[in-house]
């Protein structure tokens, strides 16, 4: 607490204006630069490798930097990379070390500014397998506490500190979940919130961070033995006791059996944090699929029509003068049309089997609407399909059904489809009304009724 303390004092005032300036993102993208090439050169780099770090970055990079609080007119006529330097060392993001036995100036990244481009390097990156390495991390020293005689008590803290952040990653991975929940309304279209499912919460959550959870390495093949281990640890006095003496004396045993407790105490708040994660998870999927039933049932039949009409009378002010409105002009009451088959059918009286058997009686045929219902459940035959069944059977503007028209089951679909689709407003077809009932066709097994598609007048 002490070092940070001093570490914060150190910074200079200056600092904090990357955060409010208009150029920040070139600011942070050079830092990230520099920071790149600064980890393998021992960290130290010469202020001639720096400016042509930046230089090289900004020759691949469209770019525009305006003027700078702290620049004046002589600054912006300098090079970008010398520039985005200078201004980088005035506010203590960068500092030069001067070497007068080789005449070099070198340029390092301060303490307090290495914790800020770890941080920007770590939202920049996509950490795909932070939770497996920790987990893996706490296994491994918990073996070598239990097993190699060598191994320090400090191995300990080591152990609760990959614990403590394989929490905060989870809360994190929790956190970016419910992001998801949050835009889950915000979206007008089923093409858009598919994409934003699939490129979003799929790409990100599910293959990245969720996934890694249930497969591979996951936390569950390591979480028993983990377990077993820290009891063993904390009955065994005598290993306490030695591992206490190993320190020097300046870690107790109650100490060690502390640090043992709060690892698992860490375990268990994991489990609890996975166990919330896959209730998210469930429902949000569940959430997703009605949002896209929803929006899929938004067409031109009248289910989705009343959907339409209720999403505009919820937007906007004066809702409740909306409502009046369309109530006055409106029955939204279902309407049906009486027929035959509206009449009550009489239960047949139960006869004796025995005595009256008679051949297998056949399926009874399936309604239009019944077979309607079963083909849009499967989704078989798009739009583009019945409109070139139908004009494939067409001559000179209409399609008369024929007997030798309907060769397969597909061709039988896709005619009730067409007269589906006729009744549409928006179709470009129509059935002509015929004199009386329509006479009925039987071929290949099929029963239909002879009809005349023409193509609607614009």
């Amino acid at each position: 607490m002490k070092q940070n303390k001093k570490l914060m004092e150190e910074i200079p005032d200056r600092f904090w204006g990357l955060f409010r300036s208009v150029n920040r993102s070139i600011y942070i993208e050079a830092l990230l630069r520099i920071n790149e090439e600064y980890e393998y050169s021992n960290y130290f780099l010469s202020r001639e490798v720096c400016i042509q770090i930046l230089s090289e970055y900004f020759a691949k990079k469209r770019y525009v930097i305006w003027q700078d609080e702290l620049e004046d007119e002589l600054d912006t006529l300098e090079p970008p990379a010398t520039r985005v330097l200078s201004w980088l060392l005035k506010t203590g993001w960068l500092r030069k070390v001067d070497d007068y036995a080789s005449m070099t100036v070198y340029i390092v990244i301060p303490d307090y500014a290495a914790v800020m481009t770890e941080a920007f390097l770590r939202l920049d990156s996509e950490d795909e397998d932070e939770t497996q390495i920790y987990i893996q991390n706490v296994y491994a020293i918990l073996f070598s506490l239990k097993n190699d005689p060598r191994a320090s008590i400090s191995l300990l803290n080591t152990a609760l500190v990959n614990t403590k952040r394989l929490n905060k990653t989870l809360q994190d991975m929790l956190h970016n979940m419910d992001k998801f929940f949050a835009s889950l309304l915000e979206q007008k279209t089923y093409e858009d919130l598919l994409k934003d499912h699939l490129e979003g919460y799929v790409e990100e959550i599910v293959k990245k961070k969720y996934h890694i959870l249930k497969t591979s390495d996951n936390f569950y093949l390591y979480k028993t033995d983990i377990k077993r281990w820290i009891a063993a640890m904390r009955d065994d006095t005598e290993w306490i006791e030695q591992m206490s003496r190993r320190s020097g004396g300046k870690v107790s045993a109650a100490d060690i059996t502390e640090k043992l407790d709060q690892i698992e105490r860490g375990f268990d708040s994991i489990e609890h944090r996975i166990a919330n994660m896959d209730r998210e998870h469930s429902r949000y999927i569940r959430a997703t699929v009605t949002r896209l039933n929803y929006l899929l049932n938004q067409d031109d039949n009248m289910k989705g029509m009343v959907i339409q009409l209720l999403n505009h009378l919820s937007e906007g002010d004066k809702q409740e003068e909306r409502i009046r409105q369309v109530g006055e002009r409106m029955n939204l009451s279902q309407m049906t049309i009486l027929s035959e088959k509206s009449l009550y059918k009489r239960r047949r009286p139960k006869a004796d089997f025995t005595g009256n058997l008679e051949p297998e009686e056949e399926a009874e045929e399936l309604s239009r609407e019944e077979i309607l219902n079963l083909n849009k459940l499967k989704n078989r035959y798009s739009k583009k399909e019945i409109e070139s069944f139908i004009e494939e059977n067409m001559e000179d503007g209409r399609m008369e059904v024929t007997g030798d028209m309907i060769r397969s089951g597909e061709d039988f679909e896709k005619l009730i489809l067409a007269y589906d689709y006729s009744t549409r407003r928006k179709s470009l077809y129509r059935v002509e009304d015929a004199d009386g009932e329509p006479e009925m066709i039987e071929s290949g097994g099929y029963r239909y009724p002879k009809l005349t598609f023409t193509r609607r007048k614009s």
